[in-house]
């Protein structure tokens, strides 16, 4: 079996297909590089070959990038000189595209060589467009379902087979920013005007042929191996590329906040590649690639980000034995936001949606959200006349319970009273099919209380949307104590539908994303009103690579709340609640009536729009400023441990089954530091011991929130790391 095959046509052109088997898309293997390496030699050294044309046998995509799992190989390979063996195994890389690039040319004149095209099926990401951009031109179908670029930055890596360099070299670096350093994957008629490709046609394959045919030595040099080629948009010490260099590292400081390795790695090795030569060019790429795959930071990354998240959506956690259990027709209860955008992302997988509510008014707004949602998008170009108005018939709103008859999911997002809920489950559960699963999004309720006024509790499960729904990529399902099989895989599979990505946890107070998210903001809040200013606690998050910091999100969120959340936590624990400043501020804003964005005033002033001005200069008339502010690194930690000891109690009390749910979970569900895998990948870097150290000084300084875990502690003591011990190759074994 092979990754790639040639054949040669009667015209003298030899068609290399890149076809991997058992794989719906191809990717880049050990087997792949060395077949593909092999193929070139043959037909270049092949005197009746003409030209040679690169496509794909895969229908609709070409290829979908690089297996990572083949970057960790080569580190283990190569045994105590990672980072040689790294280099070298890049190199290896660099002299097959550079070979394909070259094509046979004489060094000095240029002439000589043969015609090396690219013809794409479609979808073309990382590797699968760096192979193309090593040939002399490249020739896509016309499929708008297709895309094209180089998303590697987005798994904590860049482009390092030369997709760095050759991008750079043909766009400019301003042309090239939002490819490299926002990882952007286009259609193909933008990448044609983007100047990423060269011919957007109906039949590449055809094309390239055609093409290859005709194509005449100065044809097949690349502009960067003419006499005098000049960088378009200028080098860094060009006046007219001075100005670009400066703000690209302007630009990627203020979106990373330094928290990322790979941007500001890229950006160095675009800087100081456009001031050489090609070839050393590619040397100085592969040489930041590789310091960046030695960077813990790239590991954690593509392991959750990739690794974990798509075994995630594959159903790794879904029960065994269960048939496929796919929604056809599913009920929504509430019109609200979050019952709005779950119509809204259920009829876009192609569902029959009934949304219900109070009234009939109350369920066309719900409906309405939709509409507007889709209007934004044809405004930009996405979608017709005629797939808005298919999706909105696919959503009937009304306020009659009958409607729901036929439902094979119903999803509750009622207002948050257990009575309510408890209320509406029983109308609905006298309505709908007897095996029809009934869901509770609820955010912070416990499924198994909310499960006692269902007559089918093995059928009763939650699942928790973020808002906005239509954007937040997790979804989390919590098993109560009698949820069955079959209501975790229906979850599980409609998640799929919807092209989200889900956990499975079981049921607590606030589940896991929650349980770690008011720690966060509690410990941003609570530094607050011991007088740290609230730009200090705010900015030390973003340098965390948090989107935004503890006091701007509760702003978001809303302090009345968090006010709320408060005091239902307080009457269910009773003394054992952990009573602290937090509380004291929250509540004290919500008498001043200072709620948050909603009302235009919170810890932010806002403007008439929403706008946000600056922060409240009246907080600190009653919550004074400390003369001496802490150290930016003490306040991380404070944020930091304040979530990553929750994640661990969560696992410690069977909350969590997966750690790789509780990385994945993390990134996707509130933003916690991406570059670090996750709060489980994060222990992992920097080690248990250290971890349980600093939990005895925060604990000794701070109090008992930051008591390190039995588990972290045994951990310590032992040595182990969080994936050594509960990955899942330690469950194979």
């Amino acid at each position: 079996m092979t990754d790639f095959t040639m054949t040669k046509d009667a015209d003298g052109v030899a068609i290399i297909t890149w076809d991997v088997p058992g794989k719906s898309m191809n990717v880049m293997s050990f087997q792949g590089i060395e077949e593909l390496d092999a193929a070139i030699d043959a037909a270049l050294a092949d005197e009746t070959v003409k030209g040679i044309v690169i496509t794909s046998g895969k229908d609709g995509s070409f290829a979908g990038g690089m297996d990572l799992n083949l970057l960790a190989k080569m580190k283990e390979a190569a045994g105590d000189d990672p980072a040689r063996g790294l280099f070298e195994g890049t190199m290896r890389m660099h002299a097959l595209l550079r070979k394909i690039e070259r094509a046979g040319m004489d060094p000095k004149t240029n002439k000589g060589g043969k015609p090396v095209a690219a013809a794409l099926p479609g979808t073309a990401a990382g590797i699968g467009l760096e192979l193309p951009l090593a040939t002399h031109r490249i020739f896509v179908a016309d499929n708008p379902k297709a895309r094209i670029g180089l998303p590697e930055i987005l798994v904590g890596i860049f482009p390092g087979a030369g997709g760095t360099t050759r991008l750079v070299r043909k766009l400019g670096a301003m042309g090239a920013a939002p490819f490299l350093l926002e990882g952007k994957m286009v259609e193909p008629a933008k990448a044609k005007a983007a100047g990423i490709v060269d011919e957007v046609v109906a039949d590449p394959l055809a094309a390239a042929r055609e093409w290859v045919l005709n194509a005449k030595d100065a044809d097949i040099v690349k502009p960067w191996d003419a006499k005098g080629y000049k960088m378009p948009g200028g080098t860094p010490y060009h006046p007219a590329g001075f100005p670009t260099f400066v703000g690209a590292s302007a630009m990627v400081t203020g979106k990373t906040k330094g928290a990322f390795p790979a941007a500001k790695a890229l950006l160095s090795a675009v800087y100081e590649g456009a001031m050489v030569d090609f070839d050393t060019a590619l040397r100085i790429e592969a040489r930041w690639f590789t310091s960046v795959l030695l960077n813990p930071s790239s590991g954690a990354m593509i392991r959750s980000l990739f690794l974990n998240k798509e075994a995630l959506e594959k159903g790794a956690v879904r029960p065994d034995g269960i048939p496929d259990q796919r929604v056809k027709k599913l009920g929504v209860l509430g019109a609200g936001m979050m019952g709005a955008g779950i119509a809204l992302v259920s009829a876009q997988a192609g569902m029959e949606v009934v949304l219900i509510d109070r009234d009939q008014e109350a369920a066309d707004r719900g409906k309405a959200y939709t509409e507007t949602y889709l209007d934004k998008g044809m405004k930009r170009g996405k979608g017709t006349a005629e797939g808005k108005q298919a999706m909105l018939d696919r959503i009937t709103a009304t306020p009659d319970l009958d409607h729901l008859k036929g439902c094979d999911l119903i999803i509750e997002a009622v207002f948050e009273d257990p009575a309510v809920k408890a209320e509406m489950t029983k109308k609905v559960e006298a309505i709908i099919p007897d095996d029809c699963i009934f869901a509770s999004n609820t955010s912070t309720l416990p499924i198994s209380d909310l499960a006692k006024a269902s007559v089918r509790p093995d059928q009763f499960i939650g699942i928790h949307f973020f808002s906005p729904v239509e954007k937040m990529l997790l979804v989390e399902i919590i098993k109560g104590e009698k949820t069955g099989d079959r209501a975790v895989a229906k979850a599980l599979d409609y998640v799929r539908q919807i092209r989200k990505t889900p956990i499975v946890v079981n049921d607590a107070r606030f589940f896991y994303a929650n349980r770690c998210i008011i720690p966060y903001i509690n410990e941003g809040v609570m530094m607050a009103g011991e007088g740290v200013s609230r730009a200090l606690i705010d900015n030390a998050a973003q340098m965390l690579g948090f989107p935004v910091g503890p006091i701007q999100l509760v702003d978001e969120t809303s302090l009345d709340l968090g006010a709320k959340i408060a005091r239902a936590t307080m009457a269910a624990m009773g003394n054992a609640y952990p009573k602290s400043i937090a509380d004291d501020v929250t509540f004290w804003m919500v008498d001043e009536g200072r709620l948050g964005r909603k009302a235009k005033a919170g810890f932010f002033d806002y403007d008439a729009a929403g706008k946000r001005l600056g922060y409240w200069k009246g907080f600190n008339d009653k919550w004074p400023l400390l003369e001496n502010q802490p150290d930016v690194i003490e306040v991380q930690h404070r944020l930091m441990f304040s979530q990553v000891l929750e994640a661990v109690r969560a696992l410690e009390a069977g909350v969590l089954e997966d750690i790789r749910e509780g990385d994945v979970g993390a990134i996707l569900g509130w933003g916690f530091a991406p570059w670090s895998g996750g709060p489980f990948s994060w222990l992992d870097i920097v080690g248990a011991p250290w971890a349980a150290e600093k939990c005895d000084e925060m604990q000794a300084t701070y109090g008992d929130r930051f008591a390190c875990p039995p588990l972290l502690r045994e951990m310590a003591e032992k040595g182990e790391t969080f994936y050594e011990r509960f990955g899942p190759e330690a469950k194979a074994a």
